[in-house]
């Protein structure tokens, strides 16, 4: 009887098998890698929006709580930092908003709050430090990374204007009251964000807030 012939495969039929094995494997890969990103871009966006959220509630309260003291301006914004009065259930606190470069020249934007005061003298005294403020002072905190500037704007006499710009004259009677002239507080504050490239977010973001009457 003849011997029957040996079944298998050849090795250019192993070679092309492999062949085709190694594009599926690459192709699945691909997939996989692109997935992967798209989660990635997708919880890092979503913790950016989650981050400024928070930072943009955050500053949503202190304006609502400006309080004019009658002792230092409740508002003040030199294009570098924003310094307001806040009431609080146990007196006044001062808080300052700044745009500061960190060690890398990478900007951060930063708020720090005073202790709770209630003496005139103590907030004369904050209000003075705050104008040396450099960015390092104890208890400040880091709100966001990645804004290359901002811009303020106060609602006044149905027009927004420039916040460095001045103001009207609060009538005060200077003399009954022993008070100094100030700038009436504006109805409203317009905050615009100008976001540097590579820092997650994209182009100007802008929010404007009412500010309530004085009681």
């Amino acid at each position: 009887m003849a011997r029957q012939k040996q079944q298998g495969f050849t090795l250019v039929e192993v070679l092309v098998a492999l062949m085709v094995m190694a594009i599926v494997a690459t192709m699945a890969w691909q997939g996989v890698d692109g997935m992967v990103r798209a989660r990635d871009a997708t919880q890092q966006r979503l913790g950016n929006n989650l981050q400024l959220g928070t930072v943009l509630a955050q500053w949503d309260v202190d304006l609502a709580a400006v309080q004019d003291s009658g002792v230092v301006p409740p508002l003040g914004f030199d294009g570098a930092s924003l310094r307001l009065t806040r009431r609080s259930d146990a007196g006044m606190q001062l808080v300052v908003w700044s745009l500061k470069p960190d060690a890398t020249g990478a900007t951060r934007w930063l708020r720090w709050a005073s202790p709770v005061v209630q003496r005139s003298g103590e907030l004369q005294d904050l209000w003075l430090r705050s104008q040396q403020f450099q960015g390092g002072e104890a208890g400040q905190l880091e709100m966001l990374t990645g804004v290359s500037q901002w811009q303020l704007y106060y609602y006044r006499v149905n027009a927004w204007t420039n916040a460095q710009s001045s103001g009207d004259i609060s009538p005060v009677d200077v003399a009954a009251s022993g008070a100094r002239q100030r700038e009436r507080l504006p109805t409203g504050v317009r905050l615009v964000l100008s976001f540097a490239p590579g820092s997650g977010r994209a182009g100007n973001l802008t929010r404007d807030l009412v500010l309530g009457p004085q009681p």
